[in-house]
């Protein structure tokens, strides 16, 4: 006979933990109620109050309730940036650790985006176009501000991603662009790089104001390379020497 492995042994606080969750998926605790105290949940199932502490603590760190000093804790609904959130200081880790990670993210990005770009053009209304634009002339504002520059760029792929219609798209293109943050100084700081992004990011609008999704998935992500090879050149460039700009 095949022996099976064997069951691993869990600890107290996951027991409270699922059984938590199946109150709250089942509706026996709705969104907005508040979960019982910590002696009653205690005393309901038998535990210490590590066990319930740890429990309430990990719905806490899932989004799925929120714990205020002095108060029962109450479920709520996470919303996409609250879970983005959550795996923030996890990817910026990553980042750091794994040097392969950051090729990866960059590829991901460039997937994700040139299929918002097809689908901001699709799917964009009057109001939503002119939004876009009212991003895009911001930008140009900021051509003079580098050190402002990429909140504007952030801010320009973020309102494509919102046209897309879907919510979870600009959490995630915003959150992504967040955490490659610090790789876009050196991109923003090269020579003639604002004026080119400016150019690039006036192609991709002109493709979407024309409702042409073709166009505007080639131009999103003809800019996303040109961006990926500027950082790779400049990753390979030596270093300046003191006093100069980079």
């Amino acid at each position: 006979m095949n022996h099976e492995e064997p069951i691993p042994r869990r600890k107290l606080y996951q027991e409270v933990l699922d059984r938590l969750l199946s109150r709250i998926r089942s509706g026996e605790i709705p969104p907005g109620e508040t979960l019982p105290s910590e002696r009653e949940l205690m005393e309901f199932y038998g535990v210490g109050r590590p066990a319930v502490r740890e429990a309430l603590q990990a719905l806490e760190r899932s989004g799925i309730v929120t714990i205020s000093h002095g108060e029962r804790a109450r479920v709520v609904v996470p919303t996409a940036g609250d879970l983005v959130n959550q795996i923030a200081s996890g990817v910026q880790h990553l980042l750091h650790v794994a040097p392969g990670s950051l090729e990866h993210l960059k590829e991901v990005r460039i997937l994700l985006e040139s299929n918002m770009a097809r689908l901001a053009a699709s799917r964009a209304d009057a109001a939503g176009l002119r939004a876009l634009r009212e991003s895009l002339d911001e930008h140009h504002r900021l051509e003079a501000h580098p050190v402002n520059f990429m909140d504007g760029d952030i801010g320009f792929h973020t309102r494509i991603a919102a046209l897309s219609g879907n919510p979870v798209f600009p959490v995630i293109v915003e959150a992504t662009l967040r955490w490659l943050a610090e790789y876009y100084q050196s991109l923003v700081r090269a020579p003639g790089a604002e004026s080119l992004t400016l150019d690039e990011h006036e192609r991709i609008y002109a493709a979407i104001a024309a409702r042409d999704p073709d166009a505007a998935e080639a131009a999103m992500r003809e800019h996303l390379m040109r961006a990926n090879e500027l950082y790779r050149r400049l990753a390979a460039a030596p270093a300046p020497k003191s006093g100069v700009n980079p």
